[in-house]
């Protein structure tokens, strides 16, 4: 869910040498084709206008080639930001062998990171109906439910590294 450390993780397995696919990317991309600010009302429209046109499996269509391009050269990928259950259905298709990290935090901690964003703050009302859209038109419980290991967030940027490192030796 937004808030939760989702980039925090994959900017961590970055540095130990994954390949990042933020499928936030294509939501940024095309608010700038469009000239549409950066807003929550204008990002969730982007990305539930994209998933009526190309499916709800849009963002892992458009993300594929980068993934491949990635798996073909046996680098190690994260991917940040997969929210519906029709791309994490076409991800683990076209790639069997996928871990699936979900990253908990407690809405009212989520909600408190939001709300000091330095790009775009959210307010209270911003966060909770994020959250509801998500999960209803995305149906992101799916891959919540469907995820292979969970990593607990709710302290520092420390104790959340210190997580994920633990995971990497889990999985290795």
């Amino acid at each position: 869910m937004p808030g939760a450390g989702k980039t925090s993780v994959s900017k961590i397995l970055e540095k130990k040498g994954f390949i990042r696919v933020r499928f936030g990317d294509i939501t940024d991309q095309e608010l700038k084709k469009r000239s549409m600010a950066l807003t929550e009302e204008n990002e969730r429209f982007i990305r539930e206008s994209l998933r009526v046109e190309y499916g709800m499996d849009a963002y892992a269509k458009m993300s594929l080639p980068k993934i491949k391009k990635a798996a073909d050269k046996s680098q190690k990928v994260v991917i940040d930001g997969l929210y519906s259950l029709e791309e994490f259905l076409l991800i683990r298709k076209k790639y069997p062998e996928l871990t699936m990290l979900f990253i908990f935090s407690s809405p009212e901690t989520r909600h408190e990171r939001l709300m000091k964003l330095k790009e775009r703050v959210l307010t209270l009302e911003e966060c909770v109906f994020r959250d509801i859209s998500l999960l209803e038109n995305l149906k992101s419980g799916g891959p919540i439910a469907l995820a292979d290991h969970a990593i607990v967030n709710q302290g520092t940027l420390n104790d959340l590294e210190k997580n994920v490192l633990s995971f990497l030796k889990k999985i290795s």
